[in-house]
């Protein structure tokens, strides 16, 4: 985490503004992509945190995630929008973890959908570094994870 830590860190120095997202992704569909290119409109260096399979199974239930974390790395990393992927902590659920990554990387975007929980919290905590959350996506309800796999499984 060092090493993103100071690549966000010259990245500043250098002018860039930085938008950091964070999500599952597991098995990588339209509203994902849609989601990562808007976040990249945003600012000049995207950075995308990918959550370990250890939180999705706890987020998500057994038999989640469908993609093992490296599995979903790759995926994103070969659409070649984000700069960085990294892996989240596995125990990043807790408000002092989320504190952590803002002030090591200090973005100045925390990119988000529409639907996403806690964004009051959040932009408590990104205030704290000068940044802001920034909704870059309408919510889809007809697009997701848990939904494309409820379809599969009623085939």
């Amino acid at each position: 985490m060092e090493s993103l830590f100071t690549y966000a860190q010259e990245q500043r120095k250098q002018g860039n503004k930085l938008v950091l997202v964070t999500g599952v992704f597991d098995l990588l569909h339209s509203e994902h992509i849609a989601f990562l290119k808007a976040a990249q409109k945003v600012g000049d260096v995207l950075l995308v945190g990918i959550e370990s399979d250890v939180r999705v199974r706890a987020m998500k239930g057994e038999g989640r995630p469908i993609n093992s974390q490296e599995e979903r790395k790759s995926a994103i990393e070969k659409l070649e929008i984000a700069h960085k992927v990294f892996f989240l902590p596995e125990d990043f659920s807790t408000p002092d973890k989320h504190r952590w990554l803002i002030h090591g990387i200090r973005p100045h975007i925390l990119a988000v959908s529409e639907h996403s929980p806690h964004q009051d919290k959040k932009q408590q905590i990104l205030s704290e570094v000068g940044g802001t959350v920034e909704v870059v996506l309408k919510h889809n309800p007809n697009i997701s994870t848990t939904k494309i796999l409820e379809e599969k499984m009623l085939l």
